[in-house]
């Protein structure tokens, strides 16, 4: 399958240039990489607990995509999406002490991962949680 919308395959090149330019540096953290709000859990031992994972290396910036993305539904509901994804990026790289131009380029990275994984499965058009999530994130 290709994407049938010249825009949509705009977005795909933006965001292989936006990752493109972190890829001498992939990061050594360990990551999640399926951190989303029902893979946290309220926990006796600790305020909260992470479950689900499935670990990979690399940086901190390319597990934010899940927590962006999560009850997409809910953020489509407030008619701001824009806003509740700033909100929410804003708080994730304040709060884990992110360098937010990175975190901008491994979340486009992972938009673009998804998207591929999507073309390989037939879709032709981006998902508008995606589209979103980017367009929150250009001018972060």
């Amino acid at each position: 399958a290709r994407l049938t919308d010249p825009a949509d395959r705009d977005l795909l090149r933006g965001w292989a240039s936006a990752v493109a330019e972190l890829a001498d540096e992939p990061g050594d953290r360990l990551l999640h990489w399926d951190l989303h709000y029902d893979n946290v859990l309220a926990a006796q031992r600790e305020p909260w607990i992470a479950i689900d994972p499935e670990p990979l290396a690399g940086d901190p910036g390319f597990d934010l995509w899940p927590a962006l993305d999560s009850r997409w539904d809910d953020v489509a509901a407030k008619g701001e999406p824009l806003r509740v994804v700033r909100r929410r990026f804003d708080l994730l790289t304040d709060t884990l002490g992110l360098d937010r131009a990175r975190a901008v380029g491994w979340t486009l990275g992972r938009l673009l991962q998804n998207a591929l994984w999507d073309i390989e499965d037939g879709e032709q058009r981006l998902a508008p949680s995606a589209v979103v999530i980017a367009e929150a994130l250009r001018r972060r």
